[in-house]
């Protein structure tokens, strides 16, 4: 069983980029922090999806600002095999960690 930090990403502007993806077999719960470290607020979108290219339903965040030096954190997501957290920023800066157990 993993636990601890389960993905760690400094995504690239406007492009989605998978942090996280549940194994095959297990289940995960999961918190999701995106720490801005930039002078800029940036808009994030955070989805739980079952591609690397999210679809309409599955956003979670959908352009939530993230002020400068600000964090935004989602706790006690529960996630089952294969799928995945991806997220895109409007600008480089965001830190995003997912931590958990998988099981």
């Amino acid at each position: 069983m993993a636990s601890g930090i389960l993905g760690s990403v400094s995504p690239l502007a406007n492009t989605d980029t998978t942090v996280y993806t549940v194994p095959s077999g297990k289940l995960a719960v999961l918190t999701i922090n995106a720490c801005n470290t930039s002078a800029v607020a940036i808009n994030l979108r955070v989805s739980l999806s079952s591609a690397d290219t999210p679809v309409a339903g599955e956003y979670i965040e959908y352009n939530v600002t993230v002020p400068s030096g600000g964090v935004i954190e989602r706790a006690g997501v529960v996630l089952n095999a294969t799928k995945k957290v991806v997220v895109q920023a409007t600008s480089v800066g965001l830190n995003i960690n997912v931590w958990g157990v998988e099981e």
